[in-house]
């Protein structure tokens, strides 16, 4: 495995400077070998500030890993071999990918992929038309707890799960702000085939029940008071197991970025991107079943009970 030059554009999220500490720092603790983040553009999203406020202190601390700061997303992406699209807001992921596309190298967005369907489905679409590999994922798909609980075969078929985790809602951008990342969890146990989602909010609290093609449940209970822990239980035909998901010695951050660099390596994604997109409609159906109460179709339409 060659050690990859590796450009990050987005500077706004506490994910760039543990992703650069972790790639770059060769003896820290779970240090991640194969590539090494070179340049870097701070990006930033006009009138978000929760993305505003945090560029400069963390472009700082993406600089003290000897990254080169540059003024463009388009110099960032010059002369690497990968990028790793790291901008907090993930509605500017379509304009920003638009822009990458053509270079042709493998990209990895963090979450969220992108804020509706239909930027997502247009990122796919230009992915293939330049023929660009790209791959998106919440760090907590990978958390070696849940992993390990996954490859237990003594415990039959998966039957369903129940996930759980902060769930901060911010700039109206509902549960893609921070409930991606029990979705994605969820969608680690389950897979694809969702076909509906229902949502009952009380205020501090949400609970959105999932019903897949299968006859299988699986449900995210988010909380903005209170427990701030992320789990989830996995139900099997021969029992229960639970997983915490920060009690591993190896930070999930670590995990994902060795199949990132897996993925940047041979250009194909760790996460199916038909799952990705399968998540994103979950979520937008998830943030309409919000407001209405009732249960919400992946493909479109309300399912009045």
């Amino acid at each position: 495995m060659k050690n990859l030059k590796i450009g990050m554009v987005g500077l706004d999220t506490s994910h760039a400077a543990a992703f650069t500490r972790l790639l770059n720092d060769a003896g820290g603790d779970h240090h991640v070998r194969g590539g090494r983040v070179v340049k870097a553009f701070p990006g930033g999203s006009p009138g978000f500030e929760l993305s505003l406020s945090r560029i400069g202190k963390i472009t700082e601390e993406v600089r003290r890993h000897g990254v080169e700061i540059v003024d463009t997303l388009e110099e960032a992406a010059d002369r690497t071999d990968a990028i790793l699209l790291e901008s907090v807001d993930g509605g500017s992921h379509l304009e920003q990918f638009r822009r990458l596309a053509g270079y042709k190298k493998p990209v990895f967005i963090d979450k969220p992929f992108s804020l509706s369907a239909a930027d997502a489905e247009e990122m796919t679409a230009l992915a293939r038309t330049h023929g660009t590999p790209i791959m998106s994922a919440s760090a907590l798909r990978f958390a070696e707890g849940l992993r390990q609980v996954l490859t237990r075969s003594d415990r039959g078929e998966i039957i369903g799960a129940d996930c759980f985790g902060p769930m901060e809602l911010q700039g109206g951008q509902g549960y893609f702000w921070y409930g991606i990342h029990a979705v994605e969890m969820l969608f680690s146990i389950l897979g694809e085939g969702a076909e509906a989602v229902t949502v009952e909010s009380s205020g501090p609290h949400d609970c959105l029940v999932g019903r897949w093609k299968d006859g299988r449940f699986g449900t995210v209970r988010g909380n903005r008071s209170g427990n701030q822990q992320f789990g989830a239980l996995v139900h099997f035909e021969k029992g229960t197991e639970y997983v915490d998901i920060g009690s591993h010695p190896k930070p999930f951050y670590a995990s994902l970025l060795e199949q990132v660099i897996g993925f940047f390596n041979d250009g194909s994604p760790k996460v199916r991107i038909s799952e990705t997109l399968e998540v994103i409609r979950f979520i937008e159906a998830a943030n309409e079943s919000r407001v209405s109460g009732f249960p919400v179709g992946l493909n479109g339409g309300l399912k009045r009970k």
